[in-house]
């Protein structure tokens, strides 16, 4: 009688496989090993500090996150950003807006802009790059048309606890972005609006086919893209405590950058709020610890070009295997 040999191959486990573990894995090593390098870099007013400083970035990246997953993307929101802060400025200070209605004015031309963006995207069939190539630079104009190259100053200490203050030790605008994490990550893993963004992602014709208002998600979401981009640029002025023309020059970059390291793929239907979460704690971490330990601006940015890439490789293999 033989005994039959059972050989028992060890499975990885999913959770493991997936592109926002292995980036969490990634960036502690990375903290670990620049924290090894700097000893101010673990300290936690300054990871309090880091996270005051990605809160503008953050604030767009996560309508972004839907907006790439449908296959789209915005680059005319840095523009929005000065935009909006021309217009909460100029309204209060020029127009004689009360500084309140002044807020909500620039938060609805932010919106109006992103409108603007996914109408003409939606309606008109113009390929969302090309659109927001052409806005970046109409709404860039527009920022500096009004303000002929003047900035605003002097607004009342109120208006800075949402860029300066804090609660119970936490910067004010970081508990902003934390509460809205909560809310787009569960719209987008737990709705039926969520699910609709991957399909049209995935295939939108498909996704017509199946009698979703694909027009009408596209619309809501370059919205709240511009609606965000509005918000950034209220917590931008109220922490510079300044207006000016050139504010969320190069934001697109950084945005995308963090949405697309964070496994959201550029092509569409697949991504997570909480890896572009994930991507944006590395890129600013990793700007701050080479800064404290001596690595010049330049040389930073290279570093970050390189993490990209690598996430980019590794989120296409892994595609691949899933495929």
């Amino acid at each position: 009688m033989t005994l039959a040999m059972e050989t028992k191959t060890f499975r990885v486990p999913r959770w493991l496989k997936r592109h926002e573990t292995l980036l969490a894995i990634i960036l502690l090593i990375a903290l670990f090993g620049l924290g090894l390098l700097n000893d101010r870099f673990l300290t936690l007013d300054n990871l309090l500090n880091q996270g005051r400083l990605m809160t503008e970035i953050g604030l767009i990246a996560l309508p972004m996150t839907f907006v790439i997953i449908t296959g789209g993307i915005d680059l005319s929101v840095g523009a929005i950003v000065g935009l909006c802060a021309i217009m909460l400025g100029y309204s209060w200070k020029i127009f004689g807006f009360p500084l309140p209605l002044a807020i909500v004015f620039s938060l609805f031309v932010g919106a109006l802009a992103g409108f603007i963006n996914g109408l003409v995207i939606t309606r008109v069939k113009v390929p969302p790059l090309i659109m927001t190539i052409a806005t970046l630079a109409l709404y860039r104009g527009l920022a500096e048309g009004i303000s002929q190259a003047h900035s605003v100053r002097g607004y009342p200490e109120w208006f800075y606890f949402l860029g300066q203050g804090s609660v119970f030790g936490v910067p004010t605008q970081l508990l902003v972005l934390l509460v809205l994490i909560v809310i787009a990550g569960i719209v987008l893993d737990r709705t039926t609006f969520g699910r609709a963004l991957y399909a049209i992602g995935a295939n939108e014709t498909a996704a017509r086919f199946s009698a979703l208002s694909v027009d009408r998600v596209k619309l809501v979401v370059y919205t709240l893209s511009g609606l965000a981009s509005g918000l950034a640029a209220w917590v931008l002025v109220s922490r510079v405590t300044t207006t000016r023309m050139d504010m969320g020059i190069g934001y697109e970059l950084d945005v995308i950058a963090a949405v697309v390291l964070g496994g959201t793929s550029i092509f569409g239907g697949s991504g997570t709020i909480w890896g572009t979460v994930i991507g944006l704690v590395m890129i600013q971490l990793l700007k701050n610890g080479l800064a404290l330990t001596g690595v010049k601006g330049d040389a930073t940015i290279v570093v970050i070009g390189v993490a990209l890439i690598l996430s980019v490789l590794i989120a296409s293999s892994l595609q691949r295997r899933r495929d």
